[in-house]
C-alpha cells in the first residue's frame, strides 16, 4: 500500500486558512481509496466559535454543472433523447430567430462583453442542440441579468427567450444560460423538479448523503460555510445560493444550487474513474471526457473541462488526460485517470468578495502539492 506524504499540502491549507479563504475541505482518492481527508478553518471568521467540519456543507456553485450534466447523460443512455436532438424539440419556448449582440457582464454592472459574430445579425434557436449546450458552443451569452426579474418564472423566461452573443458552432463561450435552459429540459423529460431529478438519478444511486439543494425559503444551518456579503441581498449569504440567478430561479437551477462536503464530492469523482458505475455507462464517460470543440481555442468535453495547457490553470499539475470543474464560490473537482487521482477541494474564498481573489492560485499549489505526493510515492514503487 502506498504510503503518500502530504506534509506539503497541509503547509498550503494552513497557510491559507485565515488569509485566502475562512474554511476548506480537501479530499484525495488515489488508487480508488480515500488517502487523505482535511476539514479547516472556520464558519465564523471572527468569532473563531465554529469550526469547518468533514460534513459541513459548501455551496458548489458551478461544480453543481457536473451534477446537472451527468444527470442528463442517464436521459440520453435511456433514450429519453440524443445529444443531436433540438432544444427546442423539448423545450419549445426556445425557438425562432433572434438577435446577436452584446450581453452584460456579470463581474462590471453596466460594461457590455462583445464576442465576435462576423455578419450574422440573427441567429435561429432551432439549429441549437443539446450537444451545443453541453460543450457551450451554442452562441448563447454567458450570462444574463435573471436576478432582475421579479420571480422565478419571470427568469425562466427570460432565459428561453434570450438573444444570441455569437452564431451557433462559432466560438466555445461558458454559458450559464445554456446550462439553465438544460436544467429545464431535464424538467420536462423526466416530469420531476430539477432537484428531484438529479436526486433519483445522481445523489442517492452514489449515496451521497450530505449533496442536496437548499431552497432559497430555508431556515439557513449553522453548519454551512457562508459566502460574500451580497449587495443586491442585503445581506452575507448562508443557507442560500451564492450565485444570484440561481437564488432568482428558486434555488434550483442547472447552472448552480448544490451544496455538498468534499467527501461526496470526491465520491462523485471516483465514478467517472470507475467508468461510470453505478450511474452510467463506460462509453458514456468516454464521451464526455473527450475533446468536443477542437479549433475554438478551448478544451472541453460534455460538461468537463479538459486538461489546460495554461500552466497557471487548476487543472495543469495533472496530466494530459485529466478532466474537471470549477466553481465561482472557491470549489474545484479534478480527476486524473493516470495517476488514478480524484481531487475536491471546497473553500469559501469567494466570502472576502469578487476582487483580488486568491483562489486561483490556491488551487494550483494544492494541486501541485497533491501531484508531488503521489509522483515520489510511485517513484518508489509503492
Amino acid at each position: 500500500m502506498c504510503i503518500l506524504d502530504f506534509t506539503k499540502v497541509i503547509a498550503v491549507l494552513d497557510a491559507a486558512v485565515g488569509t485566502v479563504t475562512p474554511a476548506a475541505q480537501l479530499v484525495v482518492r488515489h488508487r480508488d481509496a480515500e488517502v487523505f481527508n482535511a476539514a479547516l478553518g472556520w464558519l465564523d471568521p471572527d468569532t473563531k466559535l465554529l469550526s469547518t467540519r468533514p460534513d459541513t456543507l459548501f455551496d458548489m456553485a458551478s461544480v453543481s454543472k457536473l451534477f446537472t450534466v451527468t444527470t442528463f447523460m442517464t436521459l440520453v443512455e435511456a433514450d429519453a433523447i440524443a445529444l443531436e436532438d433540438a432544444v427546442s424539440s423539448v423545450l419549445p419556448e426556445f425557438s425562432g430567430q433572434r438577435p446577436v449582440q452584446p450581453y452584460e457582464d456579470p463581474l462590471k454592472p453596466g460594461a457590455l462583453v462583445q464576442v465576435t459574430t462576423g455578419d450574422t445579425e440573427y441567429v435561429n434557436a432551432d439549429g441549437v442542440t443539446f450537444w451545443h449546450l453541453l460543450t457551450h458552443t451554442s452562441g448563447l451569452p454567458a450570462w444574463r441579468p435573471l436576478l432582475q426579474q421579479e420571480s422565478a418564472a419571470t427568469a425562466r423566461e427570460m432565459a428561453l427567450h434570450t438573444f444570441f452573443s455569437s452564431p451557433i458552432g462559432a466560438h466555445m463561450v461558458y454559458s450559464d444560460i445554456g446550462l439553465i435552459l438544460l436544467g429545464l429540459a431535464i424538467e420536462s423529460l423526466t416530469g420531476l423538479s430539477l432537484d428531484n431529478a438529479v436526486r433519483e438519478r445522481v445523489i442517492e444511486p452514489l449515496g451521497l448523503a450530505h449533496t442536496r439543494y437548499i431552497p432559497t425559503d430555508s431556515i439557513p444551518p449553522d453548519n454551512v460555510a457562508p459566502t460574500e456579503f451580497c449587495r443586491w441581498r442585503g445581506y452575507r449569504v448562508v443557507g442560500h445560493v451564492h450565485d444570484e440567478n440561481a437564488y432568482r430561479l428558486g434555488g434550483i437551477a442547472g447552472h448552480a444550487g448544490l451544496f455538498s462536503t468534499a467527501q461526496d464530492t470526491a465520491t462523485f469523482g471516483q465514478m467517472f474513474l470507475d467508468d461510470g458505475a453505478p450511474v452510467l455507462k463506460p462509453e458514456t464517460v468516454a464521451n464526455m471526457t473527450r475533446l468536443h470543440t477542437d479549433g475554438l481555442g478551448a478544451q472541453r468535453g460534455l460538461g468537463f473541462v479538459l486538461w489546460p495547457p495554461d500552466p497557471e490553470a487548476s487543472g495543469n499539475p495533472f496530466t494530459q488526460r485529466a478532466f474537471g470543474h470549477t466553481g465561482f464560490t472557491g470549489t474545484s473537482l479534478w480527476m486524473d485517470p493516470e495517476r488514478e487521482l480524484v481531487v475536491a477541494l471546497l473553500t469559501n474564498e469567494v466570502y472576502n468578495g469578487r476582487q483580488n481573489r486568491g483562489i486561483s492560485k490556491l488551487r494550483v499549489d494544492v494541486h501541485r502539492a497533491i501531484v508531488q505526493a503521489v509522483d515520489e510515492a510511485q517513484a518508489i514503487a509503492c
